[in-house]
């Protein structure tokens, strides 16, 4: 797992050139949020280079204590007042963080579902390693299909959060990374930044620009070593990419991967890569896994209601869909796939 988290990253600092000794990127590196945060900053100033390395490595850490689903935490405690049923105060940090996540829910159509935790703790899919190698048992899952935990289930009334369903149990796996990296970008900010990438295991938002040229970043080939398109992006603008080959195992030869389409119990089957450029990271990120389940029949649906305007999808033949936006900004450095143009976003 650690091999693919280091390679994601090697893409996307080889494409925007922030390996090259001759250049002014400071680079940093740690591990947070369950992969390794890759840091670039292009013109700052020593000073701020350290403040901000040293601000975001506190800020990523806490975050990942706190928001972790699975271990002692707010989130954990949280989970746990939920299944009560009974309305309490959370804190504000924690009341932003599960709106935002049920605002893109709702919008996603319950694709992108961050309370089926129960579920993708039945698969295995919880733990930072992946011990479980055999699917579950059908009656259990249909089990908590049949209990259908939505955001629609968790309401804010006087400023008190409540439950409607025992069975929801929050996992923000499909987007706390996002919401935690558009956090990172203020923070950058808040300290004079105007030039930089934070790139959390190859998903990333980039402002700024790298000198005198966008930053350039490398989309990695789902079934292949390499990067299989590169993009340049604005001068604020996040990229994210939902894969089939991030966390899987396999069983009487069948990939089963931790993204789990809501609607059936099971991992969604038509795709195997999803890449999504949105301008905050929190959105890209949950729109990446809601149009991975959607597959290439319904994500063109999805994308429009999220407010997606760039999209690849890479089915389960190889076949590239895009929207015309997107292909306009691809560029493909193996050979041309079979490309499918789908009709304007937006």
């Amino acid at each position: 797992m650690l091999r693919g988290i280091v390679s994601a990253l090697l893409v996307a600092c080889l494409l925007s050139g922030c390996g090259r000794p001759d250049e002014p990127v400071f680079r940093d590196r740690f591990y947070a949020l369950g992969t390794l945060i890759d840091l670039s900053l292009y013109g700052a100033n020593p000073e701020q280079q350290l403040e901000a390395s040293e601000a975001l490595a506190l800020t990523f850490n806490t975050m990942h204590t706190d928001w972790h689903a699975w271990e002692a935490g707010r989130l954990a405690q949280t989970n746990t007042l939920l299944a009560g049923g009974r309305p309490f105060r959370p804190e504000a940090d924690i009341l932003a963080l599960l709106q935002a996540a049920n605002r893109l829910s709702l919008q996603s159509g319950g694709l992108f579902n961050p309370t089926i935790g129960k579920l993708i703790d039945l698969w295995g899919f919880h733990a930072d390693e992946i011990t479980v190698l055999t699917p579950p048992d059908p009656t259990a899952i249909q089990e908590l299909l049949a209990l259908a935990p939505s955001a629609a289930d968790v309401v804010l009334e006087d400023g008190q959060l409540v439950s409607r369903n025992p069975a929801v149990q929050y996992d923000l796996g499909a987007f706390a990374k996002g919401y935690a990296i558009d956090r990172g970008i203020e923070l950058l900010q808040s300290l004079g930044i105007a030039h930089a990438i934070i790139n959390a295991g190859g998903d990333l938002r980039a402002i700024g620009r790298h000198g005198d040229r966008p930053w350039r970043i490398g989309i990695r080939h789902p079934r292949q070593a390499g990067v299989l398109a590169s993009v340049e992006l604005s001068e604020d603008e996040s990229i994210f990419t939902s894969g089939d080959y991030e966390r899987f195992f396999e069983a009487s030869g069948q990939r089963y991967h931790h993204i789990i389409d809501p609607r059936t119990g099971y991992p969604a089957g038509q795709t195997v890569s999803v890449t999504v450029m949105h301008r905050d990271a929190a959105t890209a990120d949950a729109a990446a896994t809601a149009l991975f389940v959607a597959g290439p029949d319904e994500w063109t649906e999805v994308a429009r209601r999220m407010g997606i305007r760039y999209v690849m999808l890479i089915d389960r033949d190889g076949v590239v869909h895009m929207n015309p936006a997107m292909q306009s900004r691809v560029r493909f450095e193996t050979d041309t796939p079979e490309v499918r143009l789908s009709k304007p976003l937006s």
